[in-house]
């Protein structure tokens, strides 16, 4: 405990924080005050870190050890010469009640938040002993307490805080019951766990030690005793001593909390032990709170032991060596955690309770002086001496250190680890328990332990299968291979290995045992085998599922297989992901259906090609529809397999899996893929089926601009005699010639009109196509006159195209009305074309007088009109008229035409114009020149000709124009 120095008092904690085992696990720390005090202590308590001195002058000093530079001194308010000195101090563990005992009978009552003593006139003349402090922590008031007299009365009370000077503290005092032993030195009442009705009382006196055990009463607020029932309903529990001396020391105390398991909740109990000193020495034990109450008490006294008397007040020091007066008996004890503090004489005694072994014994005190009592503060966990002008705090140091080595000489295995504070004890600890179950034949629990320890890996496994515990061995590598880190790579991967091996013994050990027990004898009942099956089944698949990474793959293969283990292989494959040996191994055996519903949930697309064949083969209409469900494959992959799947298909096509795939691939993912639409054509094309109507219908949905290759296609269909279908694709490619010559060549007449009328656009070779249908229809027709009905489809066809086909032997009078007909059509056109011939003689003549007017053609300038594009008078220089009498300045129509013309033109232009200029021509040539030139400029007026028609996208308002003209 460390506290700085003030005007209060400091403890020495140089060694206060120090941990090492080699130093004493106690020590024994002087504090140093820092006041001067005039009288003796006579007594002193130490409870949640406050700590309360009496003096014999009656001054009782109050200190927080938070704030040691704050003392409360308090007087007690009658002299000592009066009431007596203080005898005994009882604080409770929240340090909020405080009562005084004096020599002469008179008690007292202080509270933490008053600086007032207030005496209690119902306890007056009472000697207190003990007082037992209610389980529930006080607040304002002490709730029901126990209270132990000199003459063996164990009174209840109630104690309560008031600042009105008529009210008394105690509200009531009540006598439960009186024993025969003398005073009561010891009191301590505790509740269970899950019965707060229920109290448990131990009573300490001189030579008994009762424990008592019973519902309490529903007092409220101190309005009525709670203790009575509990005492006249229940009999207690006795521990005698015989032949006990008066003289000695008796007192009874109780272990503080436990800083590893605080308290968080009101109702819960912590763990406790108790001591009562006697004259034969510590009887201690563990306070059980689990069990049935009316045995409890016999249960502690049962497990509870005697450090003797002897041991303890024996010198074990070298100091105590010398010639010391030394007392006979312990003058007072206190509890650790694990420890008994004992004082004899000047001596401060602590032996471990476990053991009864001394850890440390040094004499404290100065000749002559002696101790005024030892303090526990039981929340805070801390220990304190006081002597007539001293205070000393016990200090342990990490008293558990050693803990685990006891619980592990008394083969306590689980409480050994749990005080096991470093790797090296919990792995000693691990070590001997292990060693203590093989020893106990117990190996499946020994396995465990085992495997979290650093015993030799070679020894454990030996000794397992020496003593033929598979299973346990089975354990064993497994807790192993968990406490390996990720980085021993070769030693994880052999015993996952050997854990592969073991596991698939294991399982034909039990499939053996089942299947021999079914068929020795029918009264085996093998239902217990069949779950130990399931249960190593489902630990080999937890295993495989955690340490897949730690399985070599072929390894894992090879053994799972020597064994026959279907299951387990597949299972395997499965969890590591290789579906392609799953896949091989269903297909190696033609479990189609199990192949599929692995294929189902794959999604690597080269798991679908690689059995896409021999899946086609066997289960095509289930391997298309998971296909279909597929948006990650090339269907130009799959061609191989559907090319012989479709190699091998004898049905209709309605029922063709790959036409079916093929058709999704081409509808639903609008595949361009000529790979495809070649495969499609193939398929339609081969077929033995002479129907081309499945085959016409997917050519024309492919329209003028097929993704199939065509030249491949038309072989394909010329191969197999597909003649609608080459008469399409020729059609399709524009050689009418070639498609109507095969439709007359396989004598389809009917196809090869409806070709001859596909060229619309091209009468010549309309008519061409319809002449050899016509050839044909002649040679064939049996009568002329239904060759040439039928030829009068075509309206290009006249009789004197049709005659050469004739034969010769055909008489006139077959097709006279034909002749007829096409001479008065011939008369017709005459008529028609003489009149064209006067209309076109007249025109002509029109044409030579209009160009005769030109000649005359004049038009009227006034003296000040302007030029349409430069705006100035437009007689100053040479102009040109327009009929629509727009006129311009020629350079400024020039300049406008070469601007608004094309390239050609106004190169030309530019060309004649630098002949002109520079004199380059002369004469007739420069005439020429020049009226090429007017030619060219005067063409049109630029302003309501063909070039104000090009210049509509022109804004009105150029960048260079005022705007402010234009402004409205």
């Amino acid at each position: 405990m460390a506290l700085e120095p003030s005007n209060g008092f400091v403890a020495a904690d140089a060694v206060a924080d120090l941990t090492d085992a080699a130093l004493p696990i106690f020590d024994v720390v002087p504090v140093q005050l820092q006041f001067d005090v005039a009288a003796d202590f006579v007594a002193g308590q130490v409870a949640n870190n406050v700590i309360v001195i009496a003096l014999s002058n009656g001054r009782i000093l109050r200190i927080d050890l938070n704030k040691p530079e704050d003392i409360d001194d308090i007087d007690l308010p009658k002299k000592p010469s009066e009431a007596g000195v203080i005898r005994r101090m009882f604080l409770d563990p929240t340090a909020s009640h405080l009562i005084l005992c004096t020599s002469l009978g008179e008690n007292y009552y202080l509270h933490s938040q008053s600086r007032h003593v207030r005496p209690l006139s119902r306890l007056r003349g009472v000697t207190i002993e003990s007082i037992a402090w209610s389980p529930a922590l006080p607040t304002s008031s002490t709730r029901e307490i126990l209270i132990g007299a000199a003459d063996g009365n164990i009174y209840e009370g109630y104690l309560e805080h008031s600042t009105e000077f008529y009210r008394k503290e105690d509200k009531y005092i009540k006598l439960l019951q009186k024993l025969p032993d003398g005073p009561i030195t010891g009191l301590w009442v505790d509740s269970l766990p899950g019965r707060q009705d229920t109290r448990r009382v131990l009573i300490s006196t001189q030579s008994r030690l009762f424990h008592l055990v019973g519902k309490v009463g529903r007092g409220h607020d101190g309005s009525a005793s709670i203790y009575s029932k509990l005492f006249e309903s229940e009999q207690p529990v006795v521990h005698e001593l015989s032949r006990t001396s008066l003289s000695a020391a008796s007192a009874l105390v109780v272990s503080p909390d436990s800083e590893q398991a605080p308290r968080f909740r009101e109702d819960e109990v912590p763990e406790r032990a108790f001591a009562w000193l006697s004259s034969h020495g510590v009887y201690h034990g563990k306070l059980l709170v689990d069990g049935n109450p009316a045995e409890l008490g016999t249960k502690v006294f049962a497990e509870s032991k005697l450090l003797p008397r002897a041991q303890l007040i024996t010198p074990t020091t070298e100091a105590a060596g010398r010639k010391q007066v030394s007392t006979e008996y312990v003058d007072a004890i206190a509890l650790t955690q694990w420890h008994v503090v004992s004082l004899v004489g000047r001596r401060v005694v602590v032996a471990n309770r476990l053991t009864g072994s001394i850890v440390y014994d040094q004499i404290i005190l100065e000749p002559g002086q002696k101790a005024v009592g030892l303090s526990v503060d039981v929340q805070k966990n801390t220990f304190w001496m006081f002597t007539p002008h001293e205070i000393f705090e016990i200090v342990p140091r990490d008293e558990d250190r050693d803990i685990w080595k006891i619980m592990l000489q008394f083969q306590q295995f689980d409480a050994a680890l749990q005080h096991a504070h470093t790797p090296a004890q919990r792995d000693a600890v691990a070590i001997a328990s292990g060693d203590h179950l093989v020893h106990s034949r117990q190996y499946d629990e020994a396995a465990g332990v085992y495997g979290k320890s650093s015993k030799p890996f070679e020894e454990v496994a030996l000794t397992l299968i020496d003593n033929d515990q598979p299973d346990a061995l089975r354990k064993y590598l497994l807790t192993k291979l968990s406490s390996y880190k990720k980085s021993f790579i070769m030693q994880r991967v052999m015993i996952a290995a050997w854990l592969v091996e073991i596991f698939m013994a294991k399982l034909n050990s039990l499939d053996d045992t089942i299947i021999t027990g079914a068929e020795l004898s029918e009264t085996l009942n093998t239902d217990q085998t069949r779950k130990q099956l399931d249960a190593v089944r489902a630990e080999f698949q937890d295993f495989v599922a955690k340490h897949k990474s730690d399985l070599d793959r072929k390894t894992v293969y090879d053994v799972i297989s020597s064994h026959g283990r279907e299951e387990e292989l597949l299972y395997y494959a499965n969890v590591v992901n290789d579906y392609n040996f799953v896949l091989s191994y269903w297909v190696q055996r033609e479990r189609w259906s199990e192949a599929l519903k692995v294929l189902k949930r794959q999604t690597d697309a080269e798991v679908f090609y690689r059995y896409s064949s021999v899946l086609m083969t066997h289960a095509a209409t289930e391997l298309v529809e998971i296909l279909m469900r597929q948006s990650n494959l090339n269907p130009r992959n799959l061609i191989p397999a559907l090319l012989e799947y479709d190699r091998n298909f004898k049905g209709p096509l309605s029922q063709n899996q790959a036409i079916r795939y093929l058709h999704y691939v081409v509808n639903q993912l609008n595949s361009t893929d000529s790979a495809v639409h070649n495969t499609i054509v193939s398929i339609y094309a081969s077929h033995t089926s002479r129907d081309e109507s499945a085959l016409l219908s997917y050519l024309e949905t492919q329209g003028d601009e097929p993704n199939f290759d065509q030249d491949f296609a038309l072989r394909l269909c010329i191969q197999n005699h597909r003649v609608l279908s080459c008469a399409h694709i020729y059609t399709s490619m524009g050689q009418y010639v070639q498609a109507v010559d095969l439709a007359l060549s396989h004598d389809k007449i009917e196809l090869a009109s409806i070709i001859a009328n596909r060229p619309m656009s091209n009468p010549p070779l309309r008519k061409k196509l319809w002449l050899a249908v016509a050839k044909k229809v002649i040679s064939q027709s049996n009568g002329i006159k239904m060759a040439i009905e039928f030829l009068k489809q075509c309206d290009l066809l006249k009789i004197e195209d049709l005659i050469p086909f004739f034969p010769d032997f055909v008489v006139i009078d077959d097709f006279k009305e034909e002749i007829c007909a096409a001479l008065e059509n011939y008369s017709r056109d005459i008529d028609a074309l003489r009149k064209e011939m006067d209309e076109s003689s007249q025109t002509a003549a029109n044409i030579k007088v209009d160009i005769a007017a030109l000649d005359r053609r004049y038009a009227i300038v006034k003296p000040g009109e302007k030029c349409y594009v430069c705006g100035l008078p437009l007689l100053a220089r040479q102009f040109f008229v327009f009929p629509c009498q727009h006129a311009f300045h020629s350079d400024c129509l020039g300049k406008r035409v070469l601007e608004q013309s094309g390239a050609a033109k106004g190169k030309r232009i530019r060309e004649c114009q630098v002949q002109i200029s520079k004199g380059l021509v002369s004469g007739r040539r420069r005439e020429e020149v020049v009226r090429e030139l007017d030619g060219l400029v005067a063409d049109a007026c630029i302003l309501c000709s063909d070039y104000a028609i090009r210049r509509i996208s022109e804004p009105f308002v150029k960048e260079e124009d005022d705007k402010e003209e234009w402004a409205l």
